[in-house]
């Protein structure tokens, strides 16, 4: 089982929601991969925290814990302290030493190819790249001289990563399935830009989600992304979107019941039988 957590922003702590009905409903995660938002949240859990402290995280998170302003030209904010805040409070900040394997998806700035991060290295940085938002986070630059920025340009929902950790059944978390129905019809230039800039994104994510297995969907598109002081909200409809699929998670799961009866023993006796006939039949 490999999780696909999307970006969102604000909205991606209704991820720790949808882990918590999970992992007490005792359902096996065996890989995650997280796109901005989804990082964060996935890599907290991968690195060993409980539910409990990525929760108490996600409701006292703000702004102003991840990001500081900047003279740079190529963003408002730097992001160098959200590095610097998982450091501090992650128990692992290497891919190699993580309990649960992670992958963390960026995008580089200058070929729009997505970048996968996972297997080594380190994850404060992973995360950070996967998190930059274009035009108000600097990018990042790595090891190779890539730019990087947000990965919810190309990979919103990470369902190729989760199978390229290995996944055979991927669940995907969608935290913005329904849009933004805060917004009225857009009246100006900006307005229209960002609403097509949404019906981009959704378009991109309606494919990612065909490589998903299961899609949970929590009902968030009254929330703007930017509203990190409704954590509850977000929290409590992680959970109830996750309830909803819950039945149809375990039905995926469920291993097959190993085939009985005295007609199957039947078939069964006549395949093996089979070979030996044949091979009679044409010694006559």
């Amino acid at each position: 089982m490999g999780l696909a957590l999307s970006g969102g922003a604000a909205r991606g702590m209704a991820h720790v929601g949808v882990l918590r009905v999970l992992l007490e409903a005792c359902v096996p995660i065996d890989f995650i991969a997280g796109t901005s938002a989804g990082a964060l949240v996935g890599g907290a859990l991968a690195a060993g925290m409980s539910l409990d402290e990525i929760e108490e995280i996600s409701r006292s998170l703000r702004w102003r814990d991840v990001g500081r302003m900047t003279l740079s030209r190529l963003g408002v904010q730097s992001s160098a302290r959200m590095e610097e805040f998982i450091r501090a409070r992650f128990p692992i900040t290497r891919f190699e030493e993580l309990r649960i394997p992670f992958a963390a998806v960026a995008t580089d700035l200058h070929t729009g190819e997505p970048v996968i991060m996972k297997d080594e290295g380190d994850i404060a940085f992973a995360i950070r790249a996967s998190c930059c938002i274009p035009g108000w986070y600097v990018p990042v630059t790595d090891a190779e001289g890539r730019q990087l920025v947000d990965g919810g340009l190309v990979a919103n929902i990470p369902t190729r990563a989760a199978r390229h950790l290995g996944a055979d059944v991927v669940l995907a978390v969608d935290v913005n399935a329904e849009g933004a129905t805060f917004l009225s019809p857009p009246h100006s230039a900006i307005g229209i830009l960002l609403q097509s800039m949404m019906v981009v994104q959704r378009t991109v994510s309606s494919l990612q989600l065909m490589d998903a297995d299961i899609a949970i969907r929590p009902k968030v598109g009254h929330i703007r992304w930017d509203e990190m002081a409704r954590a509850s909200e977000l929290i409590k409809a992680g959970e109830e979107a996750a309830q909803e699929m819950l039945e149809h998670i375990r039905e995926i799961i469920r291993p097959a019941p190993a085939p009985s009866g005295k007609w199957f023993q039947f078939l069964r006796r006549r395949r093996e039988q089979t070979p030996t006939r044949r091979r009679l039949s044409s010694q006559r």
